[in-house]
């Protein structure tokens, strides 16, 4: 006899976490269930997941929101970032996410996390750059660097 239950983490072959999925009574009730991998799906466990399906459904959806309303914020600005530089152009060391998420911070009053710019964000040479700042996994704003030399 099968039995319907909630994954409450992946099981290899069986399926992911939050998965409703149906297995034999004997493997729920000698593995699953006291190996805490596992809950009946009753009633009550169903709204249980329901409730926190529409959580993520809507924190997601205001993270979304307030990632789209932090790239009008940003997106085109323009930040001057001034160094020391050869005559040849070329920037002394490089300017990277530290340097450019601290003159956001002074330039444009945005507080970013650094994890948000690409890893290749190193600024070699003086003039205008453009860079993408990934805010969420839909939404991206961009950003001109304009690298003076001193």
């Amino acid at each position: 006899m099968k039995v319907s239950v909630i994954l409450l983490e992946n099981v290899k072959g069986i399926g992911k976490k939050d998965e409703i999925v149906m297995v034999k009574d004997g493997y729920a009730n000698n593995f699953l269930f006291p190996q805490k991998k596992a809950v009946a799906a009753t009633n009550e466990n169903l709204n249980k997941l329901r409730q926190k399906n529409d959580k993520k459904v809507n924190d997601s959806r205001k993270e979304l929101e307030a990632s789209n309303k932090l790239k009008e914020e940003i997106n085109n600005k323009k930040i001057v970032l001034e160094v020391k530089a050869g005559d040849n152009g070329k920037v002394f060391g490089s300017i990277g996410p530290k340097e450019i998420i601290e003159a956001i911070k002074k330039q444009l009053n945005i507080k970013l996390d650094k994890k948000l710019l690409t890893s290749d964000a190193r600024i070699k040479d003086l003039g205008t750059h453009n860079l993408v700042i990934k805010l969420h996994k839909e939404v991206e704003a961009n950003l001109i660097i304009d690298v003076k030399g001193l």
